[in-house]
């Protein structure tokens, strides 16, 4: 069976990582998998997904995703595979129009990723979305939030389509691997947070980076990732006096060491859908989430939550740990525990049923 993985890019972002962890594991099942690019420009991922995959990455574009043209070059691809599972937007409408201009029968699924986006609040978009997800043979959402607000958003009577497939993560990898020095960072009596995330509105760093400053001097940060926020972010620690507790590393391939370095894992987000970072932070060490759509289903009971936004009941939950060894032992094995719910082979094997599935129907 042929399959191609259509996304925006491999820049950063939890759906780019699962398109870099599950498609070697697709290949190793026997299926021939490939990957489609809107836009292509050189990335960490990208480069790791070479290194990995036996199939091919092709690109379209090495500029804007929202360009039309695009649909025209998608067009080539959609007959040549049995399935086109595509990943976020603008991928899914630019697909879904090349499949109506080009007339092709090639089935194509889509996987829903966020609890929320801007376009669910448009009457316009709200209408266009109904038409462009009913062209789709499985519509796959990653996590009960997700899956109870695009049926929502979309109000279709008959929910045969959709399908909950929870994301999924290579424990194993995050469990085995060295912690690096804290000397590398800071200094090895530090106690080190760290969260790893795109710098975009939705994980909002700024609230971190401002409980920060509730917390002792002893208490570092690392923050890891790029995005058009960053900038932003860094000028919020300069201006807090906080540039020598607050390390900003940019895109790394050393995550699950990382990890293994810091003490507390922390997501401040707005919202998720179903988040990797969370469950990849929780398979190593306590966690501490913001209570919002998409990590209070996976934290609430195991790890620590705290209310969105508010810095101060964030910098309170990392003294709760930092300040009792027990606890913060109990929190850590709870947060294992949870992990292991989400392992990435289940989520493959599901996604691999549904290929075969969509690829047998005649709908």
């Amino acid at each position: 069976m042929r399959v191609l993985q259509v996304i925006n890019s491999l820049n950063t972002g939890g759906a780019e990582k699962l398109i870099i962890d599950c498609v070697p594991l697709y290949q190793k099942k026997g299926l021939d998998v490939d990957v489609l690019l809107l836009n292509d420009k050189p990335s960490a991922f990208r480069h790791l997904l070479e290194q990995k995959s036996t199939g091919k990455v092709f690109g379209l574009s090495k500029h804007t995703v929202y360009n039309p043209i695009l649909i025209f070059k998608i067009i080539p691809f959609l007959n040549k595979y049995d399935v086109i599972h595509v990943h976020l937007f603008p991928a899914l409408y630019w697909v879904i129009l090349a499949k109506w201009f080009s007339c092709s029968i090639t089935k194509i699924i889509y996987t829903e990723h966020s609890t929320h986006n801007r376009r669910r609040d448009t009457s316009l978009f709200k209408w266009i979305d109904r038409i462009i997800y009913k062209e789709l043979n499985r519509i796959i959402t990653i996590a009960n939030e997700v899956d109870y607000n695009i049926k929502d958003h979309l109000k279709y009577k008959d929910l045969s389509k959709f399908q909950l497939i929870n994301n999924g993560v290579d424990i194993n990898k995050f469990t085995i691997a060295k912690p690096l020095s804290k000397n590398i960072f800071f200094s090895k009596d530090d106690y080190i947070l760290i969260q790893v995330s795109s710098f975009r509105e939705q994980k909002d760093q700024p609230t971190l980076i401002k409980a920060m400053e509730f917390l002792p001097e002893n208490i570092k940060l690392l923050l890891v990732g790029e995005g058009p926020l960053k900038v932003l972010s860094e000028q919020i620690t300069e201006e807090l006096g906080l540039t020598d507790r607050i390390k900003f590393l940019g895109i790394r391939n050393d995550i699950p060491e990382l990890l293994k370095t810091a003490d507390i894992v922390i997501l401040s987000s707005h919202h998720e859908g179903l988040s990797l970072s969370s469950i990849e932070g929780m398979s190593v060490k306590p966690f501490i989430a913001s209570n919002v759509p998409g990590l209070k289903e996976i934290v609430s009971g195991y790890g620590l939550l705290f209310d969105q936004g508010d810095c101060k009941g964030l910098a309170d939950k990392v003294l709760l740990l930092i300040n009792d060894a027990k606890y913060y032992n109990e929190i850590a094995k709870k947060c294992a525990e949870r992990a292991k719910e989400f392992d990435i082979d289940s989520m493959v094997d599901q996604y691999v049923n549904v290929y075969k599935s969509v690829s047998k129907s005649k709908i």
